[in-house]
């Protein structure tokens, strides 16, 4: 009767998957054997792993990163112009800790988006939370809130995502609005907060694209200087794919 009350009281604490992992430990004779500290700690840390899957996933679903990629499963070929040592840092989220940002450049199909995705991915890990938007779509959809009137809010929520991801740079004409928009997106996080950035365009043309030699150079300043560079090579991965 003990063992019920037990298990109730460990569900109404929310620690569902320590009353479970008891219930576990009832049906397995082997570990009575164990002393009580060991049996305690597994329930700790069974429940503690259940957290990390909870977090991890919630922070998966505000992400909404376009492609289901992992760290673990990236290409280190040589042909594809990927330094093993430059993600190895890059995966254990100091440049996020410290504001900077990762501009990934290549041709089309290169694993741009992927590559992103997979560092959105392990930031999740971390516990940062991580937004993927194309850029295009982005400026569309500050359009439509300053409209609205729901632009500050807009805004103010971008501003809670540790790192942002701008897939698809330089694909669309830049306008006059989106130029301002973009400055301002970035301005909110310079010193603090990370952007990634992907590009078929080589970053020595992004000030031709944006247009506006003061507006390029201020958003140029705030990005490039404080960024790790990946520039992504060989043939597109897409049709490797279909092989």
């Amino acid at each position: 009767m003990l063992i019920q009350q037990t298990l109730s009281q460990l569900r109404m604490l929310r620690l569902n998957a320590m009353a479970e992992a008891l219930e576990h430990q009832r049906d397995r004779p082997a570990l009575h054997e164990l002393t009580f500290e060991d049996r305690l700690g597994m329930l700790i840390e069974i429940e503690c792993q259940a957290r990390d899957t909870r977090r991890i996933d919630r922070l998966l679903k505000q992400a909404r990163l376009k492609v289901s990629a992992a760290p673990e499963d990236i290409d280190y070929r040589s042909s594809r112009g990927i330094d093993k040592r430059q993600i190895a840092s890059l995966l254990t989220g100091d440049w996020i800790q410290r504001g900077q940002n990762i501009i990934i450049t290549g041709p089309t199909g290169a694993g741009k988006t992927w590559l992103a995705c997979a560092l959105g991915l392990q930031a999740t890990r971390h516990g940062m939370t991580v937004a993927y938007r194309r850029l295009p779509r982005l400026l569309e959809d500050m359009d439509i809130a300053r409209e609205d009137g729901s632009l500050p809010r807009f805004r103010a929520q971008l501003q809670k995502t540790r790192m942002l991801i701008l897939d698809d740079w330089g694909v669309s004409k830049m306008t006059a609005r989106g130029r301002q928009d973009l400055l301002e997106i970035i301005d909110d996080r310079v010193g603090m907060l990370s952007v990634v950035i992907t590009a078929q365009m080589p970053v020595t043309e992004w000030h031709v694209y944006i247009g506006e030699p003061t507006i390029a150079d201020a958003i140029l300043d705030r990005i490039v200087h404080n960024a790790h560079r990946i520039e992504l090579k060989g043939d597109s991965m897409r049709k490797q794919s279909k092989i």
